[in-house]
């Protein structure tokens, strides 16, 4: 019984030690005696940059071009182009994303094993990679063809939308609110 009591007892002493500094690094430090500050007018909060795209100012987003038809003044003739093609991108993006799928479950399948076949699993990757690249492609050439359908002034009128700010309370085109 005396066995017993001293486990509990050393179980428990082990425990606090433990416990003690974890504890102590929740507690916020302790703050410096100052005396407090002049009020700061209040500053708005600056909203995260977006990652570079070094193609993005001479390239145009079919959403943005779209989503401004009118200020843009496109033609008809503009208008039934650019949906054309965004419909047969469209089409394309989705074979190639199934195909994509297709080849990523090929090689998670081919990576499962302890002891993976380098050269299929490589064979394997390729794949992957080549369907990535036929999607990137296919992205950017759906952008030159709608630039190229743009006149100077229009794509004028888009650096422009991109690069001024949304009014308040509207997203950026693209952006979630």
């Amino acid at each position: 019984m005396k066995i017993r009591i001293g486990i509990i007892v050393a179980i428990l002493s082990i425990s606090v030690l433990v416990a003690m500094p974890l504890l102590r690094a929740q507690e916020p430090p302790p703050q410096p005696a100052t005396p407090p500050a002049a009020p700061r007018a209040p500053v708005p909060p600056v909203p995260p940059l977006p990652p570079m795209d070094p193609l993005g100012d001479v390239m145009f987003p079919p959403d943005l071009i779209m989503g401004h038809a009118r200020e843009l003044g496109l033609t008809d003739e503009q208008k039934a182009f650019m949906r054309g093609e965004i419909q047969r991108t469209t089409t394309h993006f989705l074979e190639l994303q199934w195909q994509l799928q297709d080849a990523m479950e090929a090689l998670h399948q081919t990576m499962k094993s302890n002891a993976v076949d380098e050269q299929q699993a490589l064979a394997q990757l390729d794949k992957v990679l080549e369907t990535e690249r036929q999607i990137k492609r296919l992205h950017f050439s759906l952008g030159i063809r709608l630039k190229n359908q743009l006149t100077a002034e229009q794509q004028g009128k888009l650096r422009g939308m991109r690069m001024a700010p949304p009014p308040a309370g509207q997203p950026r085109p693209g952006e979630q609110l």
